[in-house]
């Protein structure tokens, strides 16, 4: 024969395992909550930077492309001026396009028959010479590299990256320059320049600040950037997000968050658009931006750790004052279990331990009393105990009204209190009838009572407003809301969920003060208040938080959905009572708007009290 063993887990061990899981849970928690905040600040404050330092660059660029603007305005006039000879001409020039080191060209175009005709132009050869390029270079790059003359013709100032792989880097900016009486643009201007004063703000910064700022036009097409190589090769950047953003029309600044898939790194940008049209974008690497958010994950790991392990040594020493008691307690409990009376703790300790000893003290000498009396009342064969219930209808000032009743009381109530301290769930209680009795009100409803975890409520006196079941379904569907938001500040504490019940029943009622001279009470009765009391109790059975019957239902079926859930026979009613269960609401456009939490539903349970019989 083989003799079954229970396995005996010591306390010490399932401290140190509920300690040490719990502590883990709170690192790993604190960590990553503490991480994520260091990352969303981060984030935040490097948008925020960004826009700043996007603000700015772009300010900057708009005085270089004012001082482009106005060069571009000298040279033209210079051009179209008339000149007695060359010599003059030549001088005049030297003075504005000759000795400037960023102008390079300088184009006339003007309309005549509706066709665009260059009429006056400047090219310094010597700078083409000095990159070994040939004289008509400019000629060929505007054949290669059109510009869009219709669009200066239009009005517009353009501006665009004018570099060739191998050849000059320039810019092309196109300026409007005379109207005609009319209004219409008849000539315009095209300047060449060097691009080293615009990419020279761009390079400059690496190692000032961890963002990268450069420059686009109006396409995509880089003008600036820190990497030399895509000014020169004129990289189209449009497909990068932030970049395909700023390109939005009448869109002035922006940001956003992308994924560079050439870099394989997410970055955080913002834009902003200069006066001419080219956007300045600065952003930032996120992997730079999170590091102190990393840093902080680990620091919280490396402390939880350290945490744990002083945690684990203090429970141990801890569960020898704790196990020695509890062991003499055990011993105890065995000896009155074979039917030992006789018996004492003689533990004194000045906590929850010796609390418990003495009550297993009064226990021990209860039972011992109630051993006698046992025997004694055995010779009292036959003898019973009566119990009397008082039941008064006294009726004092009461009328005959029509009100809808409301009752709810707390799933494992019972429960819930053995589990915890009176403070802890008188703090419950209070917490929830608080918002709970502020929704009432809120919806001209009237709080009858409290009867321990239950609540009572009427709509309908004093007074009515004509509209009592309406106000009294939309307040149970706020408490379903409300009581998902409690619940969910109660988890984040730690805390036990709370459900509830609700039932409403409608109809005529005994209301006004009840009582005696020296106790009165303000209350309703009536088999309307009971109905009420039974939907409520029945919520349980049919799986659902919230009931009412149909006499209620008749007067909301067009601002409600519902659904009908059976007919139960309850306690004190001859006929079964219908029930509906109510889903949500129908608002004034008439779209079906559907109340439900994780509460408001669940699996239904057997009760002795209801029976459904539909």
């Amino acid at each position: 024969m083989k003799i079954s063993r229970k396995i005996r887990i010591p306390i010490v061990v399932k401290l140190i395992v509920v300690t040490v899981s719990l502590l883990l849970l709170a690192s790993v928690w604190i960590a990553f909550k503490s991480s994520d905040y260091f990352k969303e600040k981060s984030v935040a404050r490097e948008r925020e930077v960004n826009w700043i330092a996007a603000d700015a660059k772009a300010a900057q660029v708009n005085v270089l492309f004012d001082k482009y603007r106005d060069k571009t305005r000298l040279a033209a006039s210079l051009l179209n001026k008339a000149y007695e000879n060359d010599k003059e001409k030549t001088e005049s020039l030297h003075l504005s396009i000759i000795n400037d080191r960023d102008l390079i060209a300088v184009y006339i175009y003007r309309l005549s028959d509706g066709k665009q005709i260059r009429s006056e132009f400047f090219e310094k050869k010597e700078y083409l010479a000095e990159l070994n390029l040939p004289s008509d270079y400019l000629n060929n790059l505007q054949q290669l590299r059109p510009f869009p003359l219709a669009k200066v013709f239009a009005g517009q100032v353009e501006i665009h990256n004018a570099s060739l792989s191998g050849g000059a880097p320039l810019m092309v900016m196109g300026i409007p320059l005379i109207k005609s009486d009319a209004g219409v643009i008849t000539h315009i201007a095209l300047s060449y320049f060097r691009l080293d004063s615009i990419q020279r703000p761009f390079s400059d910064i690496g190692n000032i600040t961890i963002q990268t700022f450069y420059l686009v036009d109006n396409e995509g097409i880089v003008l600036a950037h820190p990497e030399d190589k895509f000014v020169f090769e004129a990289k189209n950047l449009s497909d990068l997000g932030i970049v395909k953003k700023s390109l939005e029309p009448n869109v002035n600044k922006g940001d956003s968050k992308y994924f560079d898939a050439e870099a394989k790194k997410n970055f955080i940008a913002s834009f902003a658009k200069t006066q001419y049209g080219p956007s300045v974008i600065s952003q930032t690497d996120e992997s730079i931006i999170l590091e102190p958010a990393r840093v902080v994950r680990r620091e919280a790991f490396y402390i939880a750790g350290k945490v744990l392990s002083i945690g684990i040594f203090c429970i141990f020493i801890f569960s020898i004052t704790l196990t020695n008691p509890l062991e003499k307690l055990v011993e105890v409990t065995r000896r009155v279990a074979k039917g030992n009376f006789d018996v004492q703790t003689n533990i004194r300790s000045h906590d929850e331990v010796g609390e418990l000893a003495e009550s297993v003290d009064a226990m021990v000498h209860g039972l011992k009393e109630r051993d006698k009396i046992k025997a004694a009342m055995n010779k009292f064969h036959g003898s019973a105990v009566v119990e009397d219930m008082l039941k008064s209808d006294l009726q004092l000032g009461g009328v005959n009204k029509k009100v809808t009743v409301f009752f709810s009381d707390i799933r494992d109530f019972t429960k819930f209190s053995e589990g915890h301290t009176p403070e802890l769930v008188v703090d419950m209680l209070n917490e929830y009838f608080e918002i709970m009795v502020g929704i009432v009100t809120k919806n001209y409803g009237v709080v009858d009572k409290f009867i321990g975890d239950a609540m009572m409520a009427i709509w309908g006196v004093p007074q009515s407003t004509g509209e009592d079941e309406r106000h009294a379904v939309k307040a149970c569907l706020e408490m379903r809301l409300a009581l998902d938001e409690l619940n969910k500040v109660r988890l984040a504490k730690g805390q036990t969920e709370i459900k509830i019940g609700m039932g409403l029943s409608s109809g005529h009622v005994i209301s006004g003060t009840i009582g005696s001279s020296e106790r009165m009470e303000y209350t309703v009765i009536g088999d309307t208040v009971n109905t009420a009391s039974r939907i409520e109790s029945s919520t349980k059975a049919f799986g659902t938080d919230f009931l009412v019957s149909g006499e209620t239902l008749e007067k909301i079926k067009g601002e409600f959905i519902f659904d009908y859930v059976g007919a139960a026979e309850v306690k004190g009613k001859s006929e079964p009572i219908k029930m509906y269960k109510i889903r949500g609401y129908i608002d004034e456009s008439g779209n079906e708007i559907i109340i439900k939490t994780k509460y408001s539903d669940f699996d239904a349970s057997n009760t002795d009290k209801i029976k459904i019989v539909i």
